[in-house]
């Protein structure tokens, strides 16, 4: 389980070290903020739809060859970028190529990692290995940007060298993992005909989403990862508004991140203690509750360290719902299914987090920052109350406590 803790950190802090410093180096290139937005909208996009498709063969038995391949081709492209880099002469097709090339490959191996754990721990140990990945994740969070800063102007490639360098060790450790990952052999999917139509491959893929149709927990579950990941965003980039409305600068965004991800960190590490035993819809309740009165207290926060304090407390209280719910979801789901219906859990929240900054904007330039962080807080308390409803359904004749 180090191993597999150790890739994933690996993993996750060069990728923070490379995508802080890209759009810096476009910019230092002459683009334009619009097409440094263009590329990343690229990347995104290729993250979003080779996910689904890479999970098949994870789910078939391939897990550990399609992470090891992918990392070692992400290390591949950015050795390419670093290279180009240092050169001096960046071909801004061959830069794209290769960051396009590295985004789909990190997609491949993020959708193959999906139920990893399942396969490498008893389910008495779910929650405290997710919460220790989760921790390695916010800490990364935390440390990948400053330490990607010291490095590019130490030299504009040397955080692209040091991103090649983290998939490298990310492969060695999955290779050096003595289980094969695999679920069992009559627990995966049939390996199908070699001349499937594109009907076939697309059915396959999706289903993941067939799975959670059918399943009432994945369904509370996503539409709750969704909503609160689109919210979460909606409320740091309502605070970095409020900021600047007050001429705060970059200092007090910075401050707002820093505690962010301080308290991420450490609700990831306090999750299995705080949330012991508990039944995951009762620690979902709790929380959907919880996070009503700090994101309603952001409308009357005027200090950086204030917003850093209810947008941190914010941060402290999701870990204990995500960990616990991607516990429940470990034992629910079939091994078979695993990666296929993690990746879509995955593929929808970020697609939601990923639009909710444009309509946070929107509503800040149109009625002000303090009224949409008093929209959120109403959102968030129909999320709450969703939860409340849903959650009592969920405990009959399962064994679990009522919410």
């Amino acid at each position: 389980m180090r191993l597999f803790w150790c890739a994933g950190t690996c993993d996750a802090l060069g990728s923070q070290l490379s995508g802080l410093v890209l759009p810096l180096l476009l910019l230092s290139l002459g683009r334009t903020p619009a097409e440094v937005g263009a590329v990343a909208g690229v990347c995104a996009a290729a993250t979003l739809l080779l996910g689904p498709f890479a999970a098949v063969p994870a789910d078939r038995g391939a897990r550990k060859k399609v992470m090891v391949g992918a990392a070692l081709v992400s290390a591949a492209a950015m050795t390419g970028v670093a290279l180009a880099v240092r050169s001096g002469a960046v071909p801004m097709a061959v830069l794209i190529g290769a960051v396009l090339v590295e985004r789909s490959a990190t997609s491949c191996y993020e959708a193959a990692s999906l139920g990893t754990v399942a396969l490498v721990c008893p389910p008495a140990e779910h929650r405290r290995v997710l919460s220790r990945l989760q921790a390695g994740e916010r800490g990364a969070l935390v440390l990948g940007p400053a330490l990607g800063g010291v490095l590019f102007q130490a030299g504009r490639w040397l955080p692209f060298l040091a991103d090649a360098l983290s998939y490298v060790v990310a492969a060695g450790c999955i290779r050096a993992l003595r289980t094969e990952l695999s679920p069992p052999r009559e627990q995966r999917p049939p390996a199908g005909s070699p001349r499937r139509t594109w009907r076939a491959a697309a059915a396959e893929a999706g289903a993941g989403v067939a799975l959670i149709r059918c399943e009432p927990l994945l369904r509370l579950a996503l539409g709750w990862l969704s909503a609160v990941n689109a919210l979460l965003a909606a409320l740091y980039y309502t605070t970095v508004f409020a900021l600047q409305d007050q001429g705060r600068g970059a200092a007090g965004p910075g401050l707002v991140l820093a505690l962010a991800g301080a308290a991420g960190l450490a609700g990831a590490l306090l999750a299995p203690r705080l949330a012991g035993r508990r039944s995951p819809t009762r620690v979902l309740v709790a929380v959907s509750w919880l996070m009503v009165p700090p994101a309603a207290a952001l409308a009357a926060a005027r200090d950086a360290w204030q917003f850093g304090l209810l947008f941190g407390l914010l941060c402290l209280l999701t870990p204990l719902a995500t960990v616990a719910l991607q516990a429940r979801i470990i034992q629910v789901v079939p091994p078979g299914l695993q990666a296929r219906t993690g990746t879509v859990l995955a593929t929808a929240s970020g697609a939601a987090a990923a639009l909710a900054p444009a309509l946070a904007g929107l509503a800040a330039d149109r009625v002000g920052p303090g009224t949409t962080f008093v929209g959120c807080a109403v959102l968030l308390t129909a999320v709450a109350l969703h939860a409340t409803w849903a959650a009592p359904a969920l405990t009959r004749g399962t064994g679990e406590e009522p919410a």
